[in-house]
């Protein structure tokens, strides 16, 4: 018997192992790092949008969808802060003379860019 055989009716390569021949599958998705923003996202697209979230993984193209939604996120966020501390007037001065008022507005503008982010980028499709 062949080590390697193709079938030509549905193009697949087969590989003797054992006595049975197993298709040679090879994923094309690739492992990327995702973070916090890509996993509430993947939350929410497998509760809500259970088609769309199948049709990604059936054609592995979740795993990049998922990075680039969390890059995008994680952008945007740090952006925002960024901004919102600047027009708050918040800075490192603030946070030597008063600490817990820093806190306090650090705090504050976290949680109105995490509300932003997730209206804009983690809860759409």
């Amino acid at each position: 018997m062949k080590k390697h055989i193709n079938d030509e009716k549905n193009g697949l390569d087969y590989t003797l192992v054992n006595g049975v021949y197993l298709p040679n599958l090879i994923s094309t998705e690739t492992n990327y790092e995702i973070g916090h923003w890509g996993l509430r996202h993947l939350d929410y697209i497998m509760k809500h949008h259970k088609v769309f979230y199948t049709s990604l993984k059936t054609s592995c193209k979740l795993s990049s969808y998922l990075h680039d939604v969390d890059t995008r996120a994680s952008e945007m966020y740090d952006h925002l802060v960024q901004q919102l501390k600047e027009q708050q007037g918040i800075s490192e001065q603030l946070k030597a003379d008063d600490m817990m008022t820093w806190v306090q507005a650090m705090n504050n503008i976290t949680n109105q860019a995490r509300e932003i982010v997730n209206n804009e980028v983690i809860y759409t499709k």
